[in-house]
Protein backbone atom coordinates (compact mmCIF):
# COMPACT_ATOMS: atom_id res chain seq x y z
CA UNK A 1 0.00 0.00 0.00
CA UNK A 2 1.35 3.39 -0.72
CA UNK A 3 2.38 5.54 2.17
CA UNK A 4 0.59 8.36 0.73
CA UNK A 5 -2.92 6.39 1.08
CA UNK A 6 -5.33 7.39 3.44
CA UNK A 7 -5.44 5.73 6.40
CA UNK A 8 -7.05 5.94 9.68
CA UNK A 9 -4.46 6.22 12.83
CA UNK A 10 -4.00 6.31 16.53
CA UNK A 11 -2.60 8.01 19.62
CA UNK A 12 -2.11 6.32 22.88
CA UNK A 13 -0.51 8.39 25.86
CA UNK A 14 1.16 5.96 27.74
CA UNK A 15 1.26 8.66 30.47
CA UNK A 16 -2.09 8.97 31.07
CA UNK A 17 -3.55 5.81 30.63
CA UNK A 18 -4.02 4.03 34.45
CA UNK A 19 -5.17 0.75 33.48
CA UNK A 20 -8.29 0.63 33.54
CA UNK A 21 -9.63 -1.50 31.37
CA UNK A 22 -12.75 0.10 29.99
CA UNK A 23 -11.74 0.12 26.84
CA UNK A 24 -10.90 -3.84 26.71
CA UNK A 25 -14.31 -4.22 28.16
CA UNK A 26 -16.00 -2.14 25.83
CA UNK A 27 -14.42 -4.07 22.69
CA UNK A 28 -15.18 -7.69 24.59
CA UNK A 29 -18.74 -6.85 24.45
CA UNK A 30 -19.07 -5.46 21.52
CA UNK A 31 -16.99 -7.89 19.82
CA UNK A 32 -16.32 -10.95 20.41
CA UNK A 33 -18.81 -12.84 22.74
CA UNK A 34 -20.02 -14.90 20.21
CA UNK A 35 -19.00 -19.18 20.29
CA UNK A 36 -15.46 -19.88 19.72
CA UNK A 37 -14.16 -15.73 20.74
CA UNK A 38 -14.00 -16.61 24.70
CA UNK A 39 -9.99 -16.45 24.55
CA UNK A 40 -10.47 -13.41 22.42
CA UNK A 41 -9.29 -10.02 23.46
CA UNK A 42 -8.77 -7.65 20.76
CA UNK A 43 -7.89 -4.54 23.01
CA UNK A 44 -6.08 -5.96 25.63
CA UNK A 45 -4.10 -3.45 28.48
CA UNK A 46 -0.77 -5.52 29.48
CA UNK A 47 1.09 -4.30 32.32
CA UNK A 48 5.29 -3.49 31.01
CA UNK A 49 7.44 -5.30 31.81
CA UNK A 50 5.68 -7.97 31.17
CA UNK A 51 5.03 -11.46 29.32
CA UNK A 52 1.60 -9.63 27.64
CA UNK A 53 -1.44 -11.75 25.72
CA UNK A 54 -0.78 -14.31 24.85
CA UNK A 55 2.12 -15.03 26.61
CA UNK A 56 5.52 -14.24 25.24
CA UNK A 57 3.79 -12.99 22.04
CA UNK A 58 7.16 -10.43 21.55
CA UNK A 59 9.53 -13.35 21.26
CA UNK A 60 7.15 -15.01 18.91
CA UNK A 61 8.43 -13.72 15.27
CA UNK A 62 6.65 -12.96 12.20
CA UNK A 63 6.94 -9.55 10.18
CA UNK A 64 9.55 -8.74 7.81
CA UNK A 65 13.30 -8.78 7.68
CA UNK A 66 14.40 -5.76 6.45
CA UNK A 67 11.71 -3.76 3.76
CA UNK A 68 10.90 -7.17 2.07
CA UNK A 69 11.30 -10.84 2.83
CA UNK A 70 8.76 -12.22 4.66
CA UNK A 71 9.47 -13.72 8.19
CA UNK A 72 7.10 -16.92 9.37
CA UNK A 73 6.88 -16.83 13.41
CA UNK A 74 5.64 -19.15 16.02
CA UNK A 75 1.65 -19.09 15.91
CA UNK A 76 0.12 -18.99 19.57
CA UNK A 77 -1.18 -22.38 21.17
CA UNK A 78 -4.14 -21.90 22.98
CA UNK A 79 -1.64 -22.64 26.33
CA UNK A 80 -0.63 -19.38 25.27
CA UNK A 81 -3.93 -17.60 25.94
CA UNK A 82 -4.29 -19.85 29.14
CA UNK A 83 -7.25 -21.21 27.43
CA UNK A 84 -11.19 -20.66 28.89
CA UNK A 85 -11.06 -20.02 32.55
CA UNK A 86 -15.14 -21.61 33.91
CA UNK A 87 -16.16 -20.16 36.75
CA UNK A 88 -18.63 -22.18 39.53
CA UNK A 89 -21.15 -19.48 39.37
CA UNK A 90 -24.12 -22.29 40.01
CA UNK A 91 -22.11 -23.51 43.35
CA UNK A 92 -21.88 -20.26 44.37
CA UNK A 93 -25.63 -18.61 43.27
CA UNK A 94 -27.42 -21.58 43.75
CA UNK A 95 -25.79 -24.02 45.79
CA UNK A 96 -27.02 -23.32 49.02
CA UNK A 97 -24.00 -22.68 50.91
CA UNK A 98 -23.87 -19.16 51.39
CA UNK A 99 -20.33 -17.69 52.65
CA UNK A 100 -18.73 -21.10 52.80
CA UNK A 101 -17.96 -21.10 48.83
CA UNK A 102 -16.27 -18.33 46.60
CA UNK A 103 -16.34 -17.18 43.29
CA UNK A 104 -13.20 -18.80 41.22
CA UNK A 105 -12.41 -20.59 38.57
CA UNK A 106 -13.13 -24.38 38.31
CA UNK A 107 -9.64 -25.44 37.08
CA UNK A 108 -6.23 -24.04 38.95
CA UNK A 109 -5.37 -21.44 35.47
CA UNK A 110 -1.84 -21.18 34.14
CA UNK A 111 -2.36 -17.77 31.86
CA UNK A 112 -4.50 -15.34 31.19
CA UNK A 113 -4.37 -11.79 29.56
CA UNK A 114 -3.90 -9.93 32.99
CA UNK A 115 -2.03 -12.38 34.41
CA UNK A 116 0.93 -10.37 35.05
CA UNK A 117 -1.42 -7.14 35.75
CA UNK A 118 0.86 -4.78 38.19
CA UNK A 119 3.67 -6.38 38.34
CA UNK A 120 6.94 -4.70 37.46
CA UNK A 121 10.83 -4.89 37.59
CA UNK A 122 13.12 -2.79 39.25
CA UNK A 123 14.29 -2.55 42.92
CA UNK A 124 13.24 -0.72 46.01
CA UNK A 125 12.82 2.31 45.90
CA UNK A 126 12.69 2.48 42.10
CA UNK A 127 10.28 -0.77 40.88
CA UNK A 128 8.38 0.20 37.55
CA UNK A 129 5.76 -0.72 35.33
CA UNK A 130 3.31 1.00 33.11
CA UNK A 131 0.32 0.14 31.06
CA UNK A 132 0.39 -0.38 27.24
CA UNK A 133 -2.91 -0.87 25.39
CA UNK A 134 -2.79 -3.19 22.20
CA UNK A 135 -5.00 -4.18 19.49
CA UNK A 136 -4.74 -4.54 15.80
CA UNK A 137 -1.99 -1.87 14.01
CA UNK A 138 -3.58 -2.43 10.73
CA UNK A 139 -0.48 -2.01 9.23
CA UNK A 140 0.65 -0.31 6.14
CA UNK A 141 2.27 -3.62 4.97
CA UNK A 142 0.33 -5.98 6.74
CA UNK A 143 2.14 -9.32 7.31
CA UNK A 144 -0.51 -11.30 8.24
CA UNK A 145 -2.16 -10.70 4.63
CA UNK A 146 1.02 -11.30 2.96
CA UNK A 147 1.16 -14.63 4.68
CA UNK A 148 -2.47 -15.61 4.03
CA UNK A 149 -2.76 -18.06 0.72
CA UNK A 150 -5.79 -17.04 -0.04
CA UNK A 151 -5.92 -13.70 0.09
CA UNK A 152 -8.37 -13.14 2.81
CA UNK A 153 -7.14 -10.60 4.44
CA UNK A 154 -7.81 -7.20 2.90
CA UNK A 155 -6.37 -3.55 3.69
CA UNK A 156 -8.99 -1.28 2.23
CA UNK A 157 -7.49 1.69 0.24
CA UNK A 158 -10.42 4.05 1.43
CA UNK A 159 -9.59 4.14 5.61
CA UNK A 160 -6.39 1.81 5.66
CA UNK A 161 -8.27 -0.61 7.72
CA UNK A 162 -7.36 -4.10 7.88
CA UNK A 163 -9.98 -6.67 7.44
CA UNK A 164 -10.47 -10.64 7.37
CA UNK A 165 -12.84 -11.99 4.69
CA UNK A 166 -14.13 -15.17 7.17
CA UNK A 167 -15.34 -16.65 3.71
CA UNK A 168 -12.21 -16.92 2.29
CA UNK A 169 -10.78 -17.70 5.75
CA UNK A 170 -12.84 -20.98 6.48
CA UNK A 171 -10.80 -22.74 3.37
CA UNK A 172 -7.87 -22.64 5.11
CA UNK A 173 -6.77 -25.43 7.30
CA UNK A 174 -3.66 -23.65 8.59
CA UNK A 175 -4.38 -20.43 9.95
CA UNK A 176 -0.89 -19.16 9.28
CA UNK A 177 -1.37 -15.87 9.22
CA UNK A 178 -1.13 -16.18 12.72
CA UNK A 179 2.08 -16.34 12.16
CA UNK A 180 3.17 -14.39 9.70
CA UNK A 181 1.94 -10.61 12.34
CA UNK A 182 4.69 -10.25 14.53
CA UNK A 183 2.12 -8.70 16.88
CA UNK A 184 0.12 -11.79 17.56
CA UNK A 185 -2.87 -9.74 17.16
CA UNK A 186 -5.06 -12.59 14.54
CA UNK A 187 -6.95 -15.03 16.96
CA UNK A 188 -8.38 -18.51 15.10
CA UNK A 189 -12.17 -19.45 15.74
CA UNK A 190 -12.13 -23.39 15.81
CA UNK A 191 -16.09 -23.27 15.71
CA UNK A 192 -16.24 -20.66 12.58
CA UNK A 193 -12.75 -22.45 11.44
CA UNK A 194 -11.72 -18.77 10.78
CA UNK A 195 -9.06 -15.91 11.84
CA UNK A 196 -10.48 -13.04 13.50
CA UNK A 197 -9.29 -10.13 14.70
CA UNK A 198 -9.95 -6.03 14.96
CA UNK A 199 -11.97 -4.55 12.61
CA UNK A 200 -11.21 -0.93 13.51
CA UNK A 201 -14.72 -0.90 14.72
CA UNK A 202 -15.28 0.02 10.67
CA UNK A 203 -19.37 0.07 11.41
CA UNK A 204 -19.07 2.59 13.89
CA UNK A 205 -16.31 4.71 11.92
CA UNK A 206 -18.37 4.47 8.51
CA UNK A 207 -21.08 5.94 10.53
CA UNK A 208 -19.18 8.75 12.07
CA UNK A 209 -18.72 7.48 15.15
CA UNK A 210 -15.39 6.91 17.12
CA UNK A 211 -14.17 2.77 18.05
CA UNK A 212 -15.15 1.70 21.19
CA UNK A 213 -12.08 1.66 22.65
CA UNK A 214 -11.29 5.51 21.91
CA UNK A 215 -14.74 7.16 23.12
CA UNK A 216 -15.07 4.69 26.04
CA UNK A 217 -11.20 5.74 27.36
CA UNK A 218 -12.24 7.19 30.79
CA UNK A 219 -8.14 8.75 31.18
CA UNK A 220 -8.62 10.62 27.68
CA UNK A 221 -5.32 8.90 26.21
CA UNK A 222 -6.46 7.32 23.04
CA UNK A 223 -6.57 9.58 20.12
CA UNK A 224 -8.23 8.41 16.42
CA UNK A 225 -8.24 10.15 13.32
CA UNK A 226 -6.61 10.07 9.60
CA UNK A 227 -2.96 10.20 9.19
CA UNK A 228 -3.23 12.73 6.93
CA UNK A 229 -4.98 15.51 8.10
CA UNK A 230 -2.84 17.87 9.16
CA UNK A 231 -4.90 19.82 11.44
CA UNK A 232 -5.51 16.62 13.65
CA UNK A 233 -4.01 15.86 16.88
CA UNK A 234 -3.02 12.04 15.46
CA UNK A 235 -0.70 14.06 12.48
CA UNK A 236 0.64 16.81 14.99
CA UNK A 237 1.60 14.27 17.35
CA UNK A 238 3.08 11.94 15.05
CA UNK A 239 4.10 13.88 11.95
CA UNK A 240 4.91 17.22 13.37
CA UNK A 241 6.04 16.64 17.06
CA UNK A 242 7.22 13.34 16.18
CA UNK A 243 6.08 12.08 20.19
CA UNK A 244 4.25 9.31 19.41
CA UNK A 245 5.75 6.29 17.90
CA UNK A 246 4.83 2.88 16.80
CA UNK A 247 5.70 -0.56 19.03
CA UNK A 248 8.43 -2.94 17.55
CA UNK A 249 9.10 -0.98 14.45
CA UNK A 250 11.72 -3.74 13.59
CA UNK A 251 9.25 -5.84 12.90
CA UNK A 252 8.88 -3.60 9.68
CA UNK A 253 5.06 -4.01 9.18
CA UNK A 254 4.80 0.00 9.51
CA UNK A 255 2.26 -0.09 12.20
CA UNK A 256 -0.50 2.42 12.62
CA UNK A 257 -1.10 2.32 16.36
CA UNK A 258 1.74 5.03 17.82
CA UNK A 259 2.85 5.24 21.44
CA UNK A 260 3.57 8.20 23.80
CA UNK A 261 6.47 6.83 25.65
CA UNK A 262 5.77 6.63 29.49
CA UNK A 263 8.25 9.26 31.45
CA UNK A 264 7.92 7.57 35.19
CA UNK A 265 8.59 9.33 38.13
CA UNK A 266 12.34 10.82 39.35
CA UNK A 267 14.34 7.76 40.29
CA UNK A 268 15.44 8.24 43.99
CA UNK A 269 19.53 6.96 45.02
CA UNK A 270 19.55 4.68 48.61
CA UNK A 271 19.00 7.74 50.66
CA UNK A 272 15.93 8.53 49.18
CA UNK A 273 17.47 11.44 47.26
CA UNK A 274 16.33 12.36 43.50
CA UNK A 275 19.14 10.46 41.10
CA UNK A 276 19.05 12.72 37.60
CA UNK A 277 21.67 10.56 36.93
CA UNK A 278 19.76 7.73 34.72
CA UNK A 279 15.76 7.85 33.85
CA UNK A 280 13.67 5.97 36.13
CA UNK A 281 12.35 3.49 33.27
CA UNK A 282 15.58 1.93 31.89
CA UNK A 283 16.21 3.76 28.67
CA UNK A 284 17.34 0.86 26.99
CA UNK A 285 13.94 -0.91 28.02
CA UNK A 286 11.76 1.88 26.37
CA UNK A 287 14.21 1.39 23.06
CA UNK A 288 13.30 -2.32 23.08
CA UNK A 289 9.92 -1.03 22.40
CA UNK A 290 9.34 2.07 20.37
CA UNK A 291 13.17 2.11 18.88
CA UNK A 292 15.81 4.31 18.99
CA UNK A 293 13.57 7.37 18.30
CA UNK A 294 12.21 6.97 22.09
CA UNK A 295 15.42 9.14 23.24
CA UNK A 296 14.14 12.00 21.30
CA UNK A 297 10.74 11.91 21.81
CA UNK A 298 10.95 12.09 25.49
CA UNK A 299 13.68 15.05 25.17
CA UNK A 300 10.79 16.54 23.32
CA UNK A 301 8.06 16.17 26.02
CA UNK A 302 10.55 17.09 28.73
CA UNK A 303 11.33 20.45 27.23
CA UNK A 304 7.79 21.11 26.61
CA UNK A 305 6.84 20.55 30.22
CA UNK A 306 9.58 23.16 31.15
CA UNK A 307 8.25 25.87 29.26
CA UNK A 308 5.03 25.32 31.70
CA UNK A 309 6.89 25.64 34.77
CA UNK A 310 9.37 28.46 33.70
CA UNK A 311 8.02 32.06 35.31
CA UNK A 312 6.42 33.35 33.47
CA UNK A 313 4.61 30.70 31.54
CA UNK A 314 5.10 29.48 28.19
CA UNK A 315 2.43 28.33 26.45
CA UNK A 316 3.27 24.75 24.88
CA UNK A 317 1.12 23.31 21.97
CA UNK A 318 2.22 19.80 22.43
CA UNK A 319 0.79 19.80 25.70
CA UNK A 320 -2.22 21.45 24.88
CA UNK A 321 -2.88 18.42 22.62
CA UNK A 322 -1.70 15.86 24.81
CA UNK A 323 -3.77 17.24 28.24
CA UNK A 324 -6.96 17.18 25.54
CA UNK A 325 -9.44 19.50 27.63
CA UNK A 326 -11.62 18.98 25.47
CA UNK A 327 -12.85 14.89 25.05
CA UNK A 328 -14.12 15.74 21.21
CA UNK A 329 -10.39 16.34 20.96
CA UNK A 330 -9.63 12.55 21.05
CA UNK A 331 -12.54 11.94 18.61
CA UNK A 332 -11.04 13.46 15.07
CA UNK A 333 -13.90 13.14 12.42
CA UNK A 334 -15.80 10.70 14.40
CA UNK A 335 -17.61 12.01 17.41
CA UNK A 336 -21.13 11.72 16.37
CA UNK A 337 -23.05 9.92 19.37
CA UNK A 338 -23.21 6.14 18.95
CA UNK A 339 -26.82 6.37 20.15
CA UNK A 340 -28.19 8.48 17.53
CA UNK A 341 -27.17 6.36 14.59
CA UNK A 342 -27.77 2.53 13.99
CA UNK A 343 -24.90 0.28 13.95
CA UNK A 344 -24.39 -3.26 13.03
CA UNK A 345 -22.08 -5.46 15.84
CA UNK A 346 -22.88 -8.71 14.40
CA UNK A 347 -20.15 -9.44 12.29
CA UNK A 348 -16.43 -8.03 12.04
CA UNK A 349 -16.76 -7.89 8.02
CA UNK A 350 -20.04 -6.15 7.67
Amino acid sequence: MAQNQTQLGFVIDLNKCMGCQTCTVACKLLWTDAKGMDHMWWMKVNTMPGHGYPKDWQKMGGGYDGAEKLVLGKKPAMEDYGGVMEFNYEQVFYGGKGPEVHLGPKQKPNWGPNWDEDIGAGEYPNGYYFYLPRFCNHCWKPACAEACPFQAIEKRAEDGVVLVDETKCARCGDPVCMAGCPYKEIFFNDFAHAGQKCNGCLPRIEQGVAPACVRQCPGRCIWVNFLDDEEGTVHKLVKQWKVALPLHPEFNTGPNVYYVPPLARVRLDENGDVDESKPHIPIEYLRSLFGPGVDEALEIIKQEMAKRRKEPKEPSELLDLLIARHWKELLGPFAKDPGEVKISSQAANE
